[in-house]
């Protein structure tokens, strides 16, 4: 298994060497050489598995086992998954009126994120022993990513990571549980930006190759394949626990409703339907909305501004990882996404072809929500019951609540069973809670945060944060 650019001027790598990379060196993103099929016999044989063997065993398609042995392997996910909550690790809660929550927040900082970069930390640690090396992460955050990143490496020996958020624009819980962790390797930077903004220092870094070379800088955003890949199993564990019976001659539909921001999660359901996984998907967003404009239109457009929503997480104007749901649609062909990805660099205007947009809208259904509705979602759940929503899980469930009961498939004559991602708990976003009217769900290991020491740089509007970034970044790797 090779990975390649989804913009085909950059050399294939092994996912060892897309692991370790951010943007490709063309600046397109890696992918799969070939995406696995799996046919109904092995969808019929995973049915029965649990989340973390679901992981194992998608991991097994795209990692050889000459990079990393089975048994390494299933060793690396276990103790990945071993800090979680919930004895399954995920959760899917039945609620009142077809509403099915598929909880992905049982992790260490209650958000989804913690389900891929637990691993990744742990693949990453498991080549850095292997290769004496060390590495710099840099990642940018809108909330979640941030913190999720810095607990799957904080204290780790070989490696540093670098934080940049955008101050005020994540909840005070968020913030706290980046600042408050005072590790040697854990710098976190309090930019008075947005998080488009926070990506640009980001991509220049990445872009000045011979930096990024000479210092070993990687990401941990979900430009990094290996997030994107452990998060495929999110569907076939959804699939599996929605499906009426695998035992019909045609397999069941199942619809899969995801809360997007930068669109990785998104991306991942792609990959899992080529797969072969029979599902239906729906990007939901906030009121930033160019992932819907650009399903219902073709219309890959910048908004004049970010705007703030009760979603903090999903409020991004690039959801870089449409680039390879693009890629994964046009059959691999790295020199329209190209053409169409520097298109957009420069005018942040893109109008997709006619044939690509059908294609995309065959693939994908849409919609956004704005604050009302997402309101509106998070007190009707808690009314009907007793289920604190987060205001990203209330965007998926303001779909499913403007939907009929049961979608009528007309090839199967029956009803397609329906399946909300949750990507964070709602403890997280006490103002959002508060503003629906609710009383929120506080767990002591959240609020003795408010508690604990802090530590962040500011980078003030004006300065040149790319630089700053370089001097930390230099400074700490003399250490070595």
């Amino acid at each position: 298994m090779e990975y390649i650019s989804t913009r085909g001027g950059a050399g294939a790598v092994d996912f060892e060497g897309a692991l370790f990379s951010g943007y490709a060196p063309d600046g397109g993103l890696f992918m799969p050489q070939r995406i696995p099929s799996l046919d109904r016999d092995a969808l019929r044989r995973w049915s029965s598995l649990s989340y973390p063997e679901l992981v194992k065993e998608l991991c097994s398609l795209f990692v050889p086992a000459e990079l990393v042995p089975r048994n390494a392997l299933s060793e690396l996910i276990d103790k990945a998954f071993s800090r979680f909550r919930h004895k399954n690790v995920v959760h899917l809660s039945r609620l009142k009126d077809g509403l099915n929550i598929l909880e992905l927040w049982h992790g260490v900082t209650y958000a989804f994120k913690d389900l891929s970069l637990s691993c990744t930390g742990q693949f990453l640690q498991y080549f850095l022993e292997k290769r004496q090396k060390h590495v710099n992460i840099l990642v940018g955050t809108s909330g979640d990513t941030g913190s999720s990143a810095i607990e799957s490496v904080r204290g780790q020996k070989n490696l540093d990571i670098f934080v940049l958020l955008p101050k005020g624009l994540c909840t005070q819980i968020q913030e706290l549980q980046m600042t408050t962790v005072i590790e040697d390797n854990v710098h976190v930077f309090a930019a008075h930006g947005n998080s488009d903004e926070i990506d640009e220092p980001i991509k220049e870094l990445f872009a000045d190759v011979d930096f990024a070379g000479k210092y070993n800088v990687m990401s941990l955003n979900s430009v990094n394949w290996s997030r994107i890949m452990v998060q495929i199993a999110h569907y076939f564990y959804a699939y599996f626990q929605c499906a009426p019976s695998l035992d019909t001659t045609q397999l069941p539909m199942v619809e899969i409703v995801v809360p997007t921001g930068g669109g990785g999660n998104i991306t991942a359901g792609c990959i899992a339907q080529k797969m072969g996984l029979p599902i239906r998907l729906v990007t939901v967003v906030n009121s930033n909305d160019i992932i819907h404009r650009t399903v219902q239109h073709g219309d890959f457009s910048l908004a004049q501004s970010v705007k703030a929503t009760l979603a903090s997480a999903m409020d991004i104007q690039e959801p870089y990882n449409v680039e390879r749901i693009l890629w994964l649609l046009s059959g691999s062909d790295g020199r329209l996404i190209k053409t169409l990805m520097e298109q957009f660099s420069i005018s942040k205007r893109l109008k997709l072809p006619e044939d690509l947009h059908r294609k995309l809208s065959e693939t994908l259904g849409s919609c956004s929500a704005s604050d009302q509705d997402i309101v509106g979602a998070m007190r009707r759940c808690w009314e009907e019951n007793q289920y604190l929503l987060c205001p990203h899980s209330a965007v998926a469930a303001h779909y499913h609540y403007s939907q009929p009961h049961s979608l009528l498939c007309l090839s199967f004559l029956s009803s397609i069973p329906r399946c909300c991602l949750a990507p964070a708990s709602a403890a997280k976003f006490q103002d959002a809670i508060l503003r629906a009217g609710l009383a929120p769900q506080i767990p002591p290991d959240i609020s003795a945060l408010t508690a604990m020491e802090t530590r962040s740089t500011p980078l003030a509007r004006g300065q040149d944060w790319a630089q700053v970034l370089r001097g930390r970044i230099e400074a700490v790797t003399q250490r070595w």
